[in-house]
């Protein structure tokens, strides 16, 4: 989302988008993924889905960007206003929810087991990782999605999804999160702000590893 901040909020953070402006982004990025699935007929691994865009504006505009330890999604701010954004995140749903039950065969949950690296490149805290977690697999229940929990360290991540669906990798684990980590230094971490307003290479991506791996 701070890649197309500078196309699509020019002069604003991440951190200071309204509701509305959250949910043309979630717009644009299920735009992106919709278009690059599309490329994929033979199947793919994907870095999240169109539920985390969902689940993230859902959580986002009910209880702000930073939510305290006693928020939740039943006791947040119900004014006007944020209802009426709820509402619209509410109509949302039924077409992530209908795309992930017809394209996704099943998911990997990653537990929350690692803290936030602390790179000030992500708007969330600790408190919202957990609500976007509960509503996620909440979300995959209703749905009947099959889902897999895969834990531990990266490395033993990695062999558990392998395992499961009986992939063969084309280089040892240890080289793939040593180029995955040189990849990570190289993340563009420039205030949205002082980015020029070009659309970002990234958003022409196909695929990408597991959602949380890294």
């Amino acid at each position: 989302m701070r890649d197309l901040l500078p196309i699509s909020v020019p002069g604003k953070t991440l951190e200071e988008c309204t509701p509305a402006e959250i949910i043309m982004l979630i717009m644009r990025r299920n735009q992106e993924r919709a278009v690059n699935e599309s490329h994929l007929p033979d199947g793919f691994i994907s870095d999240g889905s169109s539920l985390h865009e969902w689940a993230y504006g859902t959580v986002r505009v009910t209880v702000g960007i930073n939510p305290n330890d006693t928020t939740d999604l039943t006791t947040a701010d119900h004014s006007d206003k944020l209802g009426f954004y709820r509402d619209v995140l509410a109509q949302m749903a039924i077409p992530a929810h209908q795309h992930a039950k017809a394209t996704y065969d099943s998911f990997v949950h990653l537990p929350i087991e690692f803290p936030l690296v602390p790179d000030g490149h992500r708007p969330v805290n600790e408190r919202f990782r957990f609500l976007a977690d509960e509503l996620m697999l909440t979300t995959l229940q209703q749905l009947q999605i099959p889902y897999h929990t895969v834990g531990g360290s990266i490395t033993q991540r990695l062999q558990q999804i392998l395992d499961l669906y009986h992939l063969t990798p084309q280089m040892s684990i240890t080289e793939a999160i040593t180029r995955a980590r040189a990849d990570y230094v190289r993340i563009d971490t420039t205030p949205e702000t002082a980015r020029p307003a070009t659309i970002h290479p990234a958003n022409a991506r196909t695929a990408t590893i597991v959602n949380g791996l890294l």
